[in-house]
């Protein structure tokens, strides 16, 4: 059995690969369903996010296939799955396999490997991610393990790190972004598109802020009205966007629309109707929420996940000591998990040992009493019980030494002499 990881994120791939590799919610489960069936796979875990695309994979691997097989297999299905062809993702991929792949999930999971370093947002999205193979039972014993052992690690390093001490995350950089734009945002009106998580915290930003107006589209009312209720906005539908666009001076959007909601058209007519004042437009969703095009229009200033990297550097800096100190518990961790697992490996071995034992044992205990009763003097069967015991004990060790030895295998011939006790005091 191996763990292999394999993926892309923001420091391999660029917006318009990572947008057509993501797996929406909708098609989630289709993929777990279709990754299981795949050769060798005993369980998987997508997680799929605007940033990354990784599968966190148990597998079998039989001695005569190597690693790279394993790792062509998986990219050969999603390339498949996602109908594109393997020279235009294999620059950007990477893959990790057993203690590797352990210490990449747990630091993604720990906010280490983010686009904003100990962004919290990510933990929960890793959570999703395995409840959503667990609904599919697409869980082995070895992933359950790995997955429930790296939210303990990322709550260890939330509690003893300041990780995520300072407020960063691309919801604050959105933020940060405007405010460099706009010099006062109690005098903007905010457009929010979607009222997932990243909006939730976007919104709570603006409000702290005091922005004049928000208004939150959403594909349903009810979603969106709770974050309204908190945040004191007002909530249209995705439809309305075209008539109410024209009113917003912000518009930040987070949706999981495969297709755009707002075009180029959209924005002119809007601009139109503003008389060029300027937009800024926010677009931190994957796949893009706003057309591209919508960039090249003068007064529009359109900004994707990628362009907030440069806001987040500059507010990176209280957590790098920090981070040292969560990579050391990762480390630590990471190989933990890996000797629990590597002790697994030996538990049918040692069942197989005891049992052989016990055979031996059963096997002498009733030809002595076989013996005694039929006569046999007692101290006699007993001392030839534990002779007889003793030799078939002792076989197979004497011999594995006398080989080693034959060998000249000193490493084998010591590891032999600890697995008997022999060097202990």
């Amino acid at each position: 059995m191996s763990l292999l990881a394999l993926g892309i994120n923001h420091k391999t791939a660029p917006v318009a690969l990572r947008e057509r590799v993501t797996f929406s919610p909708e098609t989630l489960n289709h993929a777990i369903e279709s990754l299981r069936q795949q050769p060798l796979v005993q369980a998987g875990v997508v997680l799929s996010t605007c940033n990354r695309t990784e599968l966190y994979l148990s597998m079998e691997q039989p001695e005569d296939v190597p690693p790279q097989d394993l790792h062509k297999q998986i990219v050969d299905w999603l390339c498949a799955y996602h109908k594109l062809s393997p020279d235009e993702v294999n620059k950007s991929l990477y893959w990790y396999q057993d203690n590797d792949a352990v210490n990449h999930l747990m630091r993604v999971a720990s906010g280490l490997d983010s686009l904003v370093l100990g962004e919290p947002q990510i933990l929960g999205q890793v959570k999703k991610a395995y409840t959503e193979s667990q609904r599919e039972q697409s869980m082995s014993a070895d992933l359950e393990r790995l997955f429930q052992k790296t939210f303990s690690v990322a709550k260890r390093v939330r509690t003893e790190t300041d990780i995520g001490a300072s407020a960063v995350s691309v919801a604050f950089a959105a933020c940060t972004l405007a405010r460099q734009i706009f010099e006062s945002l109690s005098e903007v009106n905010v457009l929010l598109v979607g009222a997932g998580e990243t909006i939730e915290l976007v919104a709570r930003h603006l409000r702290e802020h005091k922005v004049r107006h928000m208004m939150i589209a959403n594909r349903t009312r009810e979603r969106a009205q709770a974050l309204a209720d908190e945040v004191n906005a007002e909530v249209i539908t995705l439809p309305e966007i075209d008539e109410r666009l024209a009113q917003a001076d912000i518009i930040i959007s987070s949706t999981a629309s495969p297709l755009p909601i707002i075009g180029k058209g959209m924005v002119e007519r809007a601009l139109k109707a503003r008389r060029n004042q300027p937009m800024l437009f926010v677009d931190i969703a994957v796949p893009r929420d706003i057309e591209p095009e919508v960039g090249k229009l003068a007064s529009a200033y359109l900004y994707s996940v990628d362009d907030l990297h440069s806001i987040i550097q500059s507010n990176l800096a209280q957590r790098k000591a920090a981070a040292v100190q969560a990579e050391h518990i990762v480390q630590q961790e990471s190989a933990n998990f890996m000797a629990w697992l590597r002790a697994q490996g030996a538990v049918e071995t040692i069942r197989d040992y005891r049992s052989q034992a016990d055979q031996m044992r059963a096997e002498a205990e009733a030809e002595a009493l076989a013996a005694i009763a039929q006569g046999a003097d007692v101290e006699t069967v007993i001392h030839k019980l534990a002779h007889r015991l003793t030799n078939r004990l002792i076989h197979a060790p004497t011999k594995s030494l006398q080989q080693a030895a034959s060998n000249g295998d000193i490493e084998k011939l010591q590891v032999l002499r600890d697995s008997l006790g022999l060097d202990q005091n």
